[in-house]
């Protein structure tokens, strides 16, 4: 095959350093956009962000000839350098280590992407805490619950 062909859709969660609500609602939507085209320089495709003050959720495709480890570095420094020269009162602003990531069948795209889109509807119920670990077990991630949280 002369080709690479691939679908590879991926659900990433990544969360504020401490989980502190550091993502105040002035900066929220101008984050996501900034976040999303990190994503679209690293050739990328986003398709659904969404997120709390402590916590972001991407849906995107992701090509082949790039890890997502790479990815994750640099959506999280540059938009967190982007965020320290933009807001001036957001000198604490930090992502933790880590992050969660879930492979997407293409059949459970659009589920995904409404559920990323309604994330402050849907934490008014769930803490994000209680989310992950939900994540977690239906994808079927081993974790040891020692260092889940920083």
């Amino acid at each position: 095959m002369p080709g690479t062909y691939s679908q590879i859709l991926l659900h990433i969660v990544f969360s504020t350093k401490g989980r502190a609500a550091l993502i105040k609602p002035a900066v929220r939507p101008r984050l996501h956009d900034y976040i999303g085209g990190v994503v679209r320089a690293e050739k990328g495709t986003l398709y659904a962000v969404g997120g709390t003050p402590d916590h972001v959720h991407l849906l995107l495709r992701w090509r082949t000839d790039g890890t997502v480890a790479e990815l994750m570095r640099i959506v999280k420094a540059r938009s967190s350098r982007w965020v320290h020269e933009t807001f001036a009162d957001q000198a604490a602003f930090a992502w933790q280590e880590g992050y969660a990531v879930f492979a997407v069948s293409k059949s459970a795209e659009s589920k995904v992407k409404g559920y990323i889109e309604s994330q402050l509807e849907h934490h008014k119920t769930r803490d994000s805490k209680a989310e992950l670990v939900a994540l977690l077990r239906a994808h079927g991630v081993e974790y040891d619950a020692r260092y889940l949280f920083d």
